[in-house]
């Protein structure tokens, strides 16, 4: 019973270890995926925000840990 325990928690905090960056990551997602549904965005241009809106939300983690690392 402990080893499921421990699998199970392993496996939450894969997803869940940075909450702002799932909770900054399902923004873009969904802001992406109302403008291709609501404003008639092509999927290309759509594909290619996320893309971007993703890579920005990594580079500012990325740089927030280096930043706390040389403190």
């Amino acid at each position: 019973m402990n080893v499921i325990r421990l699998v199970l928690n392993e496996l939450i905090g894969m997803f869940v270890d940075d909450g702002n960056l799932a909770l900054l990551a399902l923004v873009v997602i969904a802001g992406v995926t109302a403008a291709v549904k609501l404003l008639a965005l092509p999927p290309l241009l759509g594909g290619g925000l996320l893309l971007a809106g993703c890579l920005a939300i990594l580079l500012q983690r990325v740089r927030r840990a280096a930043r706390a690392t040389n403190r």
